[in-house]
């Protein structure tokens, strides 16, 4: 897949490192400026799948530029510009060592823990009977401790401010961005048909402030169902219909890959590789209310990289 950016190797004026995540690339350059490519690795398990997935990173950038434009009145985010549409530009800020998972259904990680009966999640009760994808009273939030290499791991709000991870007025403070942002993606989610069934949030600081930083709503970060229909499925126990990445982890889990050791990776097909661009397109189309329109791939690197640079002068 040569139209598919797995790697960057840029060298741009004032660099000061690079960080290669599971999907992106970052450039750290002088003056706490940051340039952050959204690439097309798709990552499950914690493990980076071996094909790219076409227009992947710029549906992940370009969702998530939309949301942090819509939700800056809430809390100030890292974002400068968009020069190309894989790639945002923005403030360095020192991250908080957590990410604040918030769910509003019982789903995903959240359901297969509760399946396994434990009847607790990061230090929240969770009632019994419930059913998959059910609806939680209130959202919860669930944090997950931020690893550098391996899984994040589930952590209390006691632990949290316990192990010093965040102060205590801090982490209310994110509690309550948390809340505010879910409560704006949800609406807006809404208004497109689709229900904002759970996300994760990353925030950070620079000068003494708070900011919301990396990505936020898109299906890397979020799991969405579509509205019509949700009903009658959750009373049938059918699965329910969703634009996220799950598909991707449920198609792995089919072939008998969970991420474990001993487990072999199995081939990805262009026929499925196509797949998942479709359902990311479509996810963008949903979510934005706008027709996507495909970006030219001919050279994709190289268009990349003259945007920046372009930018940086």
């Amino acid at each position: 897949m040569k139209n598919a950016i797995v790697e960057s190797n840029f060298n741009l004026p004032g660099q000061e490192s690079v960080y290669k995540g599971k999907v992106r690339d970052v450039y750290n350059l002088e003056n706490d400026i940051m340039v952050m490519l959204a690439t097309d690795r798709i990552s499950a398990f914690d493990v980076v799948l071996p094909k790219g997935i076409p227009y992947k990173g710029q549906v992940l950038n370009q969702i998530a530029a939309k949301f942090l434009d819509a939700t800056k009145d809430i809390v100030p985010n890292w974002k400068m510009a968009t020069p190309d549409p894989m790639v945002t530009i923005g403030r360095k800020c020192e991250p908080f060592k957590v990410e604040m998972v918030i769910r509003a259904y019982l789903t995903g990680h959240a359901w297969r823990e509760y399946k396994s009966g434990k009847r607790q999640l990061c230090g929240i009760p969770l009632p019994e009977g419930m059913i998959e994808n059910q609806k939680f009273v209130k959202p919860i939030i669930t944090p997950t401790t931020k690893a550098e290499v391996g899984h994040d791991e589930d952590i209390s709000r006691e632990e949290i401010i316990q192990q010093g991870l965040v102060d205590e007025e801090e982490y209310r403070k994110l509690e309550e961005y948390t809340y505010a942002l879910f409560e704006r993606g949800t609406q807006m989610a809404d208004e497109k048909g689709l229900i904002l069934v759970d996300t994760k949030y990353e925030f950070g600081k620079y000068d003494g402030k708070i900011y919301l930083i990396d990505e936020i709503h898109t299906p890397d970060s979020s799991r969405y169902f579509y509205k019509e229909g949700f009903e009658e499925r959750l009373q049938q126990g059918e699965k329910q219909k969703q634009l996220s990445k799950e598909f991707v982890r449920q198609w792995l889990i089919d072939k008998g890959y969970q991420g474990k050791e001993g487990q072999e990776m199995p081939d990805m097909p262009d026929s499925f590789v196509n797949s998942v661009t479709d359902r990311y397109i479509e996810l963008y189309e949903k979510i934005t209310g706008e027709k996507f329109k495909k970006s030219d791939v001919s050279d994709v690197v190289s268009r990349v990289e003259k945007n920046i640079l372009e930018y940086l002068k």
